[in-house]
């Protein structure tokens, strides 16, 4: 009996240890695969999961693209793996890049190479979480000229540069030529100020027999998603472009009181219960696609919208206008990069990849598969001509311009575009003047924008 009890007791501390073994086991899996897809297992004997593929060097690649985006970087990804017999980049999706990559790198377990938002660089920057990509660049002979300005300038923090541009997308009025003509318009005369553009709504706009909308004109709201680059259709911006913040400034108080007076004219309530019948925006019911909405500020991308759920609209697109006389081919640009960890385990084959992908000929072929533009200063002919946009070049040209603005390249971003949200917002609901609510708003991101400094100052001295 004593020795069935003993072997009961073994039985049983050995069945906990296989428990506790599996059950490793299993959260090291769940880590790696599902919390931290760039998790390496450093604690057995040898990695779990090898540094080396066929032979080669295999390099981990985050991507935030799915569908026809994903299989356009996969097949750049097969491209470099079949030109050499070095190096193997293994390409994943990885929702959330941002915030994972930030949290990898901070645990010791970066990818190799990752996608990130461009606005990120900064902060990501003075956290130690890129590497500088300057030396590298110079051996490969990337330079600044290879590129329109704009992308560089995305691209570089202080001087330094710590990304490199993939697909590039630019802004511009996009309008229903068949609404324009029922309308009385011109479709081929889209508006060229941004009084124009006033008028010319309030004649597309059209009512039901009970006053409510059913088809809007222009509104600022539609689809909403940039407030904080109004002001440069007002010859502003809410930066100085170097480290200054300039919410209250004339140029953007005039671009939001611009904003405000489509909710003073049209009403609050009216614009939201005629927003309240739009459809998704990826579907045959988005307002601009159903012809709810005659004009709009949208990207690039919209012709692929509007090709794959209604192919048969009649549209065009324009600079969107501004409100000074001579200020012409303004612009959002925007673009997706390409980083590498600053403790990445192979920097010198991940830059290889990236250099891969800045060739003419491959960056032209994954901006058409993207539809997008090249971001280089050099076009071949043949990208311009196979391209299936046929306002490709205009859009180019936005990038190009003395006029395009980009989002403020500071730490603390993501903290200026919640605070403004906010306030945009009270802005359009009319609970606030602009020039109150935005002499609020500058007051409190200047104390936050000193703070953070602060923070980076104490950061520098301990590096010292």
């Amino acid at each position: 009996m004593e020795q069935n009890n003993h072997t009961k007791s073994g039985r049983s501390i050995a069945f906990k240890i296989i428990s506790i073994s599996g059950l490793s086991l299993l959260f090291i899996l769940f880590f790696r695969y599902v919390l931290v897809p760039g998790f390496r297992v450093d604690f057995f004997p040898g990695q779990l999961f090898s540094e080396k593929s066929e032979g080669r060097t295999r390099l981990e690649y985050w991507e935030q693209w799915t569908g026809f985006e994903g299989a356009a970087m996969q097949k750049l990804v097969d491209r470099f793996n079949a030109s050499q017999n070095r190096i193997r980049v293994a390409k994943q999706t990885i929702s959330d890049v941002n915030q994972r990559f930030l949290v990898a790198v901070s645990g010791n377990m970066p990818p190799d190479i990752s996608s990130i938002y461009y606005v990120s660089i900064p902060s990501y920057a003075e956290k130690g979480a890129l590497l500088n990509l300057d030396a590298l660049a110079k051996e490969y002979n990337i330079k600044e000229e290879d590129y329109l300005p704009v992308f560089w300038r995305m691209c570089t923090y202080k001087g330094h540069l710590y990304a490199l541009p993939t697909t590039a997308s630019t802004l511009a009025l996009h309008y229903n030529k068949k609404l324009f003509r029922e309308a009385g318009l011109d479709p081929e005369k889209p508006p060229r100020t941004l009084q124009e553009l006033d008028q010319m709504a309030e004649k597309l706009t059209q009512y039901d027999k009970y006053g409510r909308i059913k088809v809007m004109g222009f509104s600022p709201s539609e689809p909403g998603w940039w407030p904080e680059v109004w002001g440069a259709w007002f010859d502003g911006d809410i930066w100085d472009h170097k480290e200054t913040l300039t919410l209250n400034s004339e140029a953007y108080i005039k671009a939001m009181e611009w904003v405000q007076s489509y909710a003073k004219k049209y009403g609050v309530d009216q614009l939201q219960t005629f927003q309240s019948g739009f459809g998704n925006f990826s579907s045959p019911q988005n307002p601009f696609l159903s012809g709810m909405v005659a004009m709009e500020l949208q990207g690039v991308w919209m012709h692929n919208f509007i090709e794959k759920y209604k192919p048969d609209l009649e549209y065009g697109v324009a600079p969107f206008p501004s409100a000074m006389p001579g200020l012409e081919n303004v612009s959002m640009v925007e673009t997706d990069i390409l980083v590498i960890p600053s403790n990445a385990r192979h920097p010198k084959e991940a830059f290889e990849f990236l250099a891969f992908t800045q060739r003419q000929e491959v960056l032209e072929q994954l901006c058409l598969d993207h539809r997008k533009f090249t971001p280089l200063s050099r076009v071949s002919p043949e990208f311009w001509a196979k391209h299936p946009n046929k306002y490709i070049q205009m859009f180019y040209t936005l990038a190009r311009s003395p006029h395009a603005a980009i989002y403020p390249l500071l730490p603390i971003f993501n903290v200026i575009i919640d605070e403004l949200g906010s306030t945009y917002t009270q802005i359009w609901l009319l609970k606030k003047e602009p020039r109150e609510a935005l002499s609020e708003l500058q007051a409190k991101l200047e104390k936050e924008w000193k703070r953070e400094k602060a923070m980076i100052e104490q950061r520098e001295k301990k590096a010292k």
